[in-house]
């Protein structure tokens, strides 16, 4: 392992513990990994040997943001494992998906429709390039600000928005291309004229 794996923080990190830095991102580490790998069983180990990274080099933790150093590790493993793996992308059964025994707690149609947009914006966000699709898990569904992104992915913030605005406009333009390709089979496209329905 190269120290490259583990970001340089800022700041002075006296008192801090392993656990009041890392523990707490853990869930959040998760997330990222999931979709970063895009695969569940692969996630759980990029979180766990990241983990195992942020504590070995802890000592060089020395303050500042948390969360955005031990995300830091956990893309760079996360690059470091696809580049280890052979394996090609693949979806793994997802069981609670497609159980018959789910209790149904809305419209059926509903569901079924809130599905099949969330698997189209899925795949729409496997086809983008994985600068883009990195930029877009950490601040759409991790939620790190400017400063985070740019501590995290290690540019700086100016970059971060410019990279932002085209990785949205790459999302709207493959959500365009597979709504095109889908026809009126598409999900979206088969909307009630009068549905109030917002797409990016």
């Amino acid at each position: 392992m190269s120290d490259s794996c583990c970001p340089a923080a800022i700041g002075p990190g006296l008192g801090d513990t392993f656990d009041e830095v890392v523990v707490p991102h853990l869930a959040a580490a998760r997330r990222l990994a999931r979709w970063l790998t895009r695969n569940e069983h692969d996630a759980d180990d990029v979180v766990q040997e990241a983990s195992l990274r942020a504590f070995q080099y802890f000592r060089s933790f020395t303050g500042g943001n948390g969360r955005a150093w031990f995300l830091t590790i956990v893309r760079n493993t996360c690059a470091d494992w696809r580049g280890r793996s052979a394996n090609g992308r693949s979806d793994p059964f997802d069981e609670e998906q497609h159980s018959t025994a789910q209790a149904v707690t809305a419209d059926p149609e509903v569901l079924a429709l809130q599905a099949d947009d969330a698997a189209l914006i899925a795949r729409a966000l496997r086809n983008l390039p994985d600068r883009f699709h990195q930029v877009l898990a950490l601040r759409e569904i991790e939620g790190l600000s400017y400063r985070e992104l740019a501590d995290a992915i290690g540019i700086p913030i100016g970059t971060v928005m410019s990279r932002l605005a085209r990785a949205r406009e790459a999302l709207r333009a493959e959500l365009g291309d597979q709504l095109k390709r889908g026809g009126a089979s598409s999900p979206l496209a088969t909307r009630d004229e009068g549905a109030d329905v917002v797409l990016l």
